[in-house]
């Protein structure tokens, strides 16, 4: 099946280029009162018009910035709780037919070793990622007729038929080009959880320069490409921009208008929302010259005011981030991050001296998945592998009708801790295995009395007499 023909007549942009400038302009110098009232707003769960992001992304006054970083906390906290989830990103394969001037994959890219995984390679790699604890994980392609929408739906299955010893993979994420209907239809026969397509950015003329050429090139062919998703039955999606290629105000303003696009339109917002910085990627000129560089207290005011902006709304940070930011922001409002990641092909499996070579870029964060949990956990989180709400059909309309009003809790933390004991008996260092349990004993006896509690408990003890994927 070859890449999708491009039809995009009829199509309209829904980014506001204008108004979201305007917006900008006329909000500055913010009232502190005004602030303090968008705030409470978003701790009411409700989410936030564009000029009342406007108005936070304006705010400068130290104080007023850690009010905002302060609700963000309190917020995160309501709707989520203080479990991370956690999960492993897999490159299937680098070919690529578009020229994007950030990315490794490109191909223009002569420095890049191209490379597709065949599905006995593959089944190595899900293996490898199995014997770390990894339940959950997102499959990357390039774009490239041979990942087409059967390419991608035999992978998702082969994904979910490994398994090894007490390791198995539960929910597999998609991060791809968009597809026409019946691709996204046929993909989701594979029982894929959310399927991410990133806007890279929303400020058309910057896209156009940046994507000169391929199928990547059409700004409404992306723009609406998880419409289509939705029109075809798949209603768990992602977005995301690539921040550094325009200003990071308009870009979090687009990704806010595009939340609203999916409400207005399909009543669901999107399940994820993503928001990388550009990093190093092997022969880019732009990104060791990156356009609208974002500083690390940029950063993270910016993590802070998407999570009061759209509340239900899981927020991802990924590896390429410094520990140091990652430990940062996820108090604040980031509810999944990869860990002991590899963006090579094939550099889960074998120990490969030119993966380098097939990766799309760089990561900062290089500690392994039982480093990642044993930290968290030290610091008061609980680290998740749950699926649950996928599998129990908490997912578009019905994931916001749990999420929006904070009942996601109800569920998060049981799961998690139910996830991370699988892990302690069946992956973790006996250092990391110490640091778990503190955490498990901490959370139990914070949880009051009653029904769920016991309920619990006895799942506890199941699952330490052998008994695995357990879950509310």
């Amino acid at each position: 099946m070859p890449l999708p023909k491009i039809n995009t007549d009829g199509l309209k942009s829904f980014i506001p280029a204008e108004k979201i400038e305007s917006l900008l302009e006329k909000t500055t110098s913010p009232d502190k009162e005004r602030v303090r009232e968008i705030i409470a707003k978003s701790l009411s769960k409700q989410r936030l018009e564009p000029e009342e992001m406007a108005v936070l992304i304006n705010t400068t006054d130290p104080d007023l910035v850690e009010e905002i970083k302060q609700g963000a906390r309190d917020l995160k906290t309501n709707v989520y709780g203080n479990r991370i989830v956690l999960f492993a990103p897999l490159y299937i394969g680098n070919d690529c037919v578009n020229d994007c001037t950030y990315c490794g994959f490109r191909k223009s890219n002569t420095e890049t070793l191209r490379k597709t995984l065949t599905m006995d390679e593959l089944g190595a790699e899900i293996e490898a990622l199995e014997d770390r604890g990894h339940k959950r994980l997102i499959l990357v392609y390039g774009e490239h007729p041979k990942y087409d929408a059967q390419f991608i739906h035999d992978t998702v299955e082969k994904a979910y038929s490994v398994r090894k010893g007490n390791g198995e993979i539960r929910r597999v994420n998609i991060n791809a080009a968009p597809l026409d209907e019946d691709g996204y239809r046929l993909v989701k026969e594979a029982g894929i959880g959310t399927y991410q397509v990133f806007m890279e950015t929303y400020h058309e003329p910057t896209y156009k320069a940046v994507h000169p050429t391929g199928l990547k090139s059409d700004y409404l062919w992306r723009l609406h490409g998880l419409d289509r998703a939705f029109r075809a039955g798949i209603d768990d999606i992602g977005i995301g921009a690539l921040l550094g290629l325009y200003d990071w105000k308009f870009e979090v303003m687009g990704l806010l208008y595009h939340t609203i696009h999916f409400e207005e339109t399909f009543g669901v917002g999107p399940h994820t929302i993503s928001f990388p910085r550009i990093e190093p990627a092997l022969g880019s000129d732009l990104t060791k010259h990156i356009p609208y560089e974002v500083s690390d207290e940029d950063f993270s005011r910016l993590v802070a005011i998407l999570r009061l902006a759209v509340p239900y709304t899981g927020l991802i940070l990924t590896c390429r981030e410094s520990v140091r930011i990652r430990n940062e922001v996820i108090a604040f409002g980031v509810s999944q991050i990869d860990a002991g990641s590899d963006i090579g092909v094939g550099a889960y499996a074998t120990s490969d001296p030119e993966s380098a070579k097939k990766s799309q870029f760089v990561l900062a964060d290089g500690r392994s998945l039982d480093q990642v949990i044993g930290e968290l956990a030290d610091a008061g989180y609980v680290p998740s592998f749950c699926t649950a709400c996928y599998r129990a059909g908490r997912t578009g309309e019905h994931f916001m009708e749990f999420a929006i009003p904070g009942f996601v809790k109800r569920y998060c933390t049981p799961n998690a801790i139910l996830t991370l004991l699988e892990f302690l008996h069946d992956y973790s260092s006996p250092e990391t295995k110490i640091k778990i349990l503190r955490q498990i004993e901490s959370e139990l006896k914070a949880m009051p009395e009653g029904e769920a509690k016991d309920s619990l408990l006895k799942k506890i003890d199941a699952v330490n007499n052998g008994e695995r994927d357990l879950y509310y």
